[in-house]
């Protein structure tokens, strides 16, 4: 059973990174990770991985209008498979279209960093997971 999950808005520069209740139904935005030497901070997300004790992986699927792959899709899909490899858990995918956009709309001017915007789209990754997984 899924209680907890950790979600990840996955980008080459930045990864959002927020956490999920499914007993609440709520998720909440943690914090924006920068890669190291190129590659995710892979210290930081067992860090989490170990602190929030998640049952499931979540990760934003990006997808264009039309529902085709778009340059970002086959990153994400590889830094899912690395999650699975590493820490053994189950790694589910969800739409994330427009999430970043409704992370700027949500958030407006209240950012206090640019960085804010990537956490709001992993907690907004969560949250569709969670609708469409009630």
């Amino acid at each position: 059973m899924i209680n907890r999950v950790l979600g990840f808005d996955y980008g080459t520069r930045k990864i959002g990174v927020a956490v999920g209740q499914t007993i609440t139904a709520t998720a909440t935005a943690l914090e924006t990770l920068l890669p190291v030497k190129n590659k995710p901070d892979w210290q930081r997300i067992s860090q989490l991985v170990d602190e929030w004790k998640p049952d499931a992986l979540i990760v934003g699927l990006p997808l264009d209008v039309d529902d085709t792959e778009t340059d970002a899709t086959a990153p994400a899909k590889r830094f899912s498979r690395q999650l699975e490899g590493r820490y053994r858990l189950p790694v589910l995918m969800t739409d994330e279209r427009f999430t970043s956009f409704e992370a700027r709309d949500r958030l407006g001017h209240k950012a206090k960093r640019i960085e804010e915007y990537d956490a709001m789209a992993a907690k907004l990754i969560i949250e569709t997971w969670l609708s469409e997984n009630s």
